[in-house]
């Protein structure tokens, strides 16, 4: 179960900034644009919070703002009849990469790359998965136990309280369990893709 499938709830809370966007003439690939744009700046505080963990908070607060456009941007293609394989394209390209910008701060920000390197890898692969399905023919998928939308909700979570509260257990703070969690269940709910998807094509 995962905040994909209430991404409904989302777009009605989205309709006054659609209708505002589409007003001023934003099109959604400039959305797209932008919101890769502020998870870039995320992905560069939480490395600076390996100085200072204020930058944490700085950071979930892009991740939030990366997160609600990246919604906005398919809401303001179907408004304005705009949704396109084109405009597609884009946001997955974009959407990846900053999955990485992000992942990878966080990885750097405390020095741990090899964990970060597992983390992204699951992160990746859970949207290979997602996207390879409908790529065969099948739907694209949206479930297992992390979806984009969760983990952008955790790393918010996170990143906020970790900008305030100092905890640790078996060496890892609050971020680096965060990265920790992203290494095996990234992987898990990949598994749990494919094998959804190969089940539906055996």
């Amino acid at each position: 179960m995962t905040l994909d499938q209430f991404r409904h709830v989302a777009d009605r809370a989205l309709e006054p900034f659609v209708s505002l966007s589409t007003r001023l003439g934003i099109t959604p690939d400039a959305i797209s644009v932008l919101a890769f744009v502020l998870a870039a700046a995320a992905g560069g505080a939480y490395y600076q919070a390996g100085d200072a963990a204020i930058w944490y908070f700085a950071g979930a607060v892009l991740v939030a703002l990366n997160g609600w456009l990246d919604i906005l941007d398919g809401a303001v293609a179907r408004e304005m009849g705009t949704d396109s394989k084109a405009g597609d394209l884009l946001d997955h390209v974009l959407d990846r990469y900053a999955d990485i910008v992000v992942v990878t701060g966080l990885a750097a920000g405390l020095d741990r790359y090899a964990l970060g390197l597992v983390a992204v890898t699951g992160v990746l692969m859970t949207s290979y998965l997602g996207t390879q399905s409908q790529a065969v023919g099948l739907d694209r998928v949206y479930g297992g136990m992390l979806g984009r939308a969760d983990r952008l909700a955790l790393i918010g979570i996170v990143t906020t309280v970790a900008a305030f509260v100092d905890i640790s257990a078996l060496g890892f703070g609050l971020v680096g369990w965060l990265l920790v969690v992203f290494a095996v269940v990234g992987h898990v709910t990949a598994l749990q893709r494919f094998w959804g998807a190969w089940r539906a094509l055996s």
